[in-house]
């Protein structure tokens, strides 16, 4: 089972190629057919890796909130969305892409934790509608966990994009919203929870 249909496309091109290497060994080695087919096959990891490499979230500093440890927060986020990323592009083992799943969930409820402390603790204002959009990313999340329970491969891709989605949105609409009041108090360090 392929569960990327551009990891199939490249497969069956690499095979082709490769029945069109011998084909064309056989018209002999002056032939241009198969140099030309060798250098398709050279060329298919560095075709594969273009082709997944804008399914990765990378950090950019646009991303930035301005307090270090709500960064660090998002940048490990960032990367454990990625490893689920690696997971559900290459044909992983089901445990390995629940592992996955379960640790970027765990991670996700303990930064909630601690960016709920710090606005708590610096009397943000918004608070209780901070709150609630992480309850509702919670309860979105659960249900697609429930979803992924009856259909692992389908509910995994879905999850994964709405994961990437929130996220980016997150930090650059609502968190945005405390970055700056809790900047402008020159909040830097790291709340206890």
């Amino acid at each position: 089972m392929f569960k990327s249909m551009g990891t199939l496309g490249l497969m069956l091109l690499s095979m082709a190629a490769i029945v069109l290497v011998g084909l064309g060994f056989l018209m002999g080695p002056t032939h241009p057919l198969p140099w030309i087919m060798l250098t398709i096959l050279v060329a298919i990891p560095f075709i594969h890796n273009k082709m997944i490499s804008n399914q990765y979230i990378t950090w950019k500093d646009e991303y930035s909130v301005g307090i270090e440890a709500m960064d660090n927060d998002h940048k490990k986020l960032l990367d454990l969305i990625n490893q689920l990323q690696t997971a559900v592009h290459y044909y992983t083992s089901k445990e390995f892409e629940q592992k996955a799943l379960d640790e970027l969930i765990d991670y996700t409820k303990t930064h909630f934790a601690r960016e709920e402390q710090l606005m708590a603790d610096n009397d943000y204002p918004d608070l209780e509608a901070h709150k609630l959009q992480h309850q509702q990313f919670i309860d979105k999340v659960d249900h697609l966990l429930n979803e992924y329970q009856k259909d692992s491969d389908d509910t995994i891709v879905d999850a994964l994009n709405f994961l990437k989605n929130w996220l980016v949105k997150h930090i650059n609409g609502t968190d945005r919203g405390y970055a700056n009041t809790l900047n402008e108090k020159d909040i830097y360090q790291e709340p206890e929870i």
